[in-house]
Parts: structure tokens; C-alpha cells; sequence
């Protein structure tokens, strides 16, 4: 498993209780001394019981032995400041950028130097959803993207396996390496991996309680966003389509919205896959409904217009300009 001290230090530095991934982006550019560290701590907690040093290395070597559970699951870490530290997309406040990420498999594809497309939608598509979606994702990968999703059941698990056809796939996880969720898409994560594609995570300890894990879902959709240049919404449940539609016996909303809105507040671009004549009544479509009443930014991915709509995608992506900023163009003809 591969890791700079630099990826260590970080770690430590977020077990101290109020710091956060804003606190390590505003105060570190990465590879700080431990002296350094250990002020920077100090000033900011103000706590009787001062850090110092010896203490300091005490909790990181906690956090290596931790780390060893990790051994045959994670070929490595990378963090703020790290040659490697991938660069994401848009524009987004301190509190939301990754500082820490574990990965299997190629970590370079992450790099905004790459075509990456996130695909998402809902957990139960209908065979006719499963088909158009992979038409979409069969043309996106053929056009020379990566195809990003969540490695959920349904529309995700969809886009990784059509991706892998032809192409490679990045899964981003809300759970460790060495405990991948869903449990039943591991085989699925493997494969990705195994086709040169990757697995990213931000975790590497197991939940402690629904309400984390739940939050680790939203931070896996946050992500979802900043690593990539569009996000494609096949199909998805509203926030209000159980009252709708008088569906009472499931949860019906999904992190698609979740990804979607954050994708919005960070500039990236969006589309919806939408055919007025089949999907007009169909709940399944509520969300893409929204967005495009929402929103005139929304781009709509029909049967007649799939060429030029992707070929838009992929000619207006978000430029890269350096390490910091990112001019946006967002689908501007």
C-alpha cells in the first residue's frame, strides 16, 4: 500500500476533534513539517491540554495500525499536497474538497485531464430505462470517457458493467476498501479493478451508525460531482414522489438528487435522459421532470438528439486551466 508521510500527517490531523477537511484546506498545503503541525493545532483548538510533538506522533502511529486491516484491499493513499492528489472539478467551498482519498486501482484516472462523465439514477429501473442508459453510456465511452458512478444497485451498476464493455469505469465508495457496499456488487467492484479501472473511497474505517453511514452516502454523492466534467441522470424518483404517487411502501427518493444538486452549486454541467411521449407519466422520471422545468441549463437526452447532445458534453467539458482554477462552460452553444 502505497502513502506519503504527507497522507499519514493528514490523517492524524483529522482525528483531532473539530478539525475538518475545511480546517486541513485552509491551513495546509500539504507536506508541512510536524512542528508546523503541531503550532497550527495548537493556535486553533486552544485546549489546556497542549499537543505537542511526542503526542503527536503517538496518534499517528494509532493511525498507521489502524491502517493495517487495509493491507490487501488498498494499493494506496493520497492526500492534500501529494504529487498524485487528483485536482477536482468546479467550484466548491473549502469544506467540501477532498482532502484524503483511498484507492484500488488506477488513481490517474481522476486526473481533470481526462474525459470523465458521471452516470447515476435510481436503484429500480424498468427494462426499458436499463436499455436507453446503456445506449447513452455505450456512446460515451466510444466518444473517450470514463464513466463514473456509485456502484449502487440499478442504474449505477448499469453504467459500470456497460462501461466495462468497451471502456473503464470509476466506482466511488461511502464504505472502506476492505468493506465494500453494496455487498452484493463486490464482485462488481472487482471487476472494475481488474479492468484497469478504479475504486475510490474517503473512508477507511467501518460506520458506527445509520446516521453516519447515511452522511457518508451524501459525501460519495458530493464527490460524484467534483470528479467530473458532466453528470448524466438516467431516471430518478422527486423528493416529493411517494406523496405523488401515493407510493407508501418504499423510499423513493435516491442520492441522484443529491449529486445533481451538488453538481449544480459547483458549476458542473448537467443532463437528463427525457422522452416526453414515454416517460410524461411515468414517476420514475419525476426528478428529470424537475430539472428541466428548473432549470433551462439542463440538457435533454432524447432519442433524435443523442449524438450532438453527447458531442456537446464532450466538446464543452469544464477546461482545466491549473491547479486551482477551472473555467466553466456550461454547455454553452
Amino acid at each position: 500500500m502505497n502513502y506519503t508521510e504527507n497522507a499519514i500527517n493528514i490523517l492524524t490531523i483529522l482525528t483531532y476533534k473539530g478539525i475538518g477537511r475545511g480546517w486541513v484546506v485552509k491551513n495546509l498545503k500539504g507536506n508541512e513539517s510536524i512542528e508546523d503541525i503541531v503550532t497550527l493545532l495548537n493556535n486553533y483548538l486552544k485546549s489546556e491540554n497542549k499537543i505537542n510533538i511526542d503526542s503527536f506522533e503517538a496518534r499517528k502511529k494509532d493511525v498507521l495500525n489502524s491502517l493495517n486491516i487495509l493491507r490487501d484491499y488498498c494499493d494506496g493513499i493520497v492526500a492534500l499536497g501529494d504529487d498524485n492528489f487528483p485536482k477536482h472539478r468546479g467550484m466548491v467551498k473549502d469544506s467540501e474538497r477532498p482532502v484524503i482519498l483511498f484507492y484500488k486501482g488506477d488513481i490517474s484516472l481522476l486526473n481533470p485531464q481526462n474525459i470523465n462523465i458521471t452516470v447515476i439514477g435510481l436503484l429500480t429501473p424498468d427494462i426499458s430505462i436499463k436499455k436507453r442508459e446503456e445506449e447513452i453510456v455505450s456512446r460515451l465511452v466510444k466518444s473517450g470517457a470514463n464513466i463514473i458512478s456509485g456502484l449502487a444497485y440499478g442504474c449505477d451498476s448499469i453504467a459500470h458493467r456497460q462501461a466495462l464493455v468497451n471502456g473503464k469505469t470509476i466506482a466511488i465508495l461511502p464504505s472502506p476498501l476492505h468493506n465494500i457496499l453494496p455487498v452484493k456488487n463486490k464482485e462488481l467492484a472487482y471487476q472494475i479493478v481488474d479492468m484497469g479501472g478504479l475504486l475510490i473511497t474517503e473512508y477507511y474505517q467501518d460506520f458506527k451508525s445509520l446516521t453516519e453511514l447515511n452522511n457518508r452516502y451524501r459525501e460519495r454523492d458530493r464527490l460524484q460531482a467534483l470528479f467530473c466534467d458532466a453528470v448524466v441522470l438516467i431516471a430518478s424518483y422527486a423528493k416529493d414522489s411517494a406523496r405523488r404517487w401515493k407510493i407508501y411502501n418504499k423510499k423513493l427518493d435516491s442520492g441522484a438528487r443529491l449529486a445533481m444538486e451538488f453538481a449544480k452549486s459547483y458549476g458542473i454541467p448537467r443532463a437528463v435522459m427525457y422522452e416526453h411521449d414515454l416517460d410524461a407519466n411515468n414517476p420514475m422520471f419525476d426528478l428529470n421532470r424537475q430539472l428541466i422545468n428548473e432549470d433551462k441549463e439542463i440538457i435533454v437526452i432524447g432519442r433524435g438528439n443523442l449524438d450532438s447532445v453527447i458531442n456537446k458534453i464532450l466538446s464543452n467539458r469544464i477546461k482545466f486551466e491549473d491547479s486551482i482554477t477551472y473555467q466553466l462552460n456550461l454547455f454553452s452553444s
